[in-house]
């Protein structure tokens, strides 16, 4: 029997806070050399990636060494509506939820984005995913125009045999967790 969202999200909390911080560091590192041999494999020239909560891998070092190679992209919430910008270390600053976004420049429109990181509360191995209940990746992920391969990134333990799924829910194309 599938769970309701708010309880799933609930007992998936309770699962990551049993995680230390060195288990979730080493994990993280074998969740983003599988992201880079995704990326390599798609020949991703364009990259959208997070920045991460204290619950999502941590793909800071990811993001930085990326961006030495290619065009790294981080997402910016304004009111309901969350958008791509180009990642450029010093104009970065705390945004909606405590987040850090890049400030200033311009948006990234969807079809230039090759491939894009999405974290998620939890995930199942076929890649159906329940994020954290504000809809902004899969609003972003239905337009018409993003046709970007979609890697969704998790610890093993938010990996869950089948979630609640609705109309409006996207799919990723491959979940990487470890």
């Amino acid at each position: 029997m599938v769970k309701d969202k708010s309880a799933l999200r609930k007992e998936i909390r309770a699962r990551l806070a049993l995680l230390q911080s060195l288990e979730k560091e080493s994990r993280s590192v074998i969740i983003a050399d599988a992201v880079k041999s995704h990326l390599a494999v798609s020949g991703a020239r364009v990259v959208a990636l997070y920045a991460p909560l204290v619950d999502e891998p941590l793909l800071w070092p990811l993001v930085e060494e990326l961006a030495a190679r290619m065009l790294v992209l981080l997402p910016k919430v304004e009111g309901d509506v969350m958008d791509f910008y180009p990642y450029e270390p010093r104009y970065m600053a705390t945004g909606a939820f405590g987040i850090m976004e890049p400030q200033g420049g311009e948006a990234v429109r969807p079809h230039e984005i090759d491939a894009i990181v999405v974290p998620g509360v939890a995930f199942t191995e076929s890649g159906a995913r329940m994020g954290r209940g504000k809809g902004f990746y899969d609003r972003y992920l239905s337009q018409e125009e993003f046709r970007g391969l979609k890697i969704g990134v998790c610890y093993n333990e938010q990996i869950v045999g089948e979630l609640p799924v609705e109309p409006h829910d996207v799919k990723m194309d491959c979940v990487v967790h470890k």
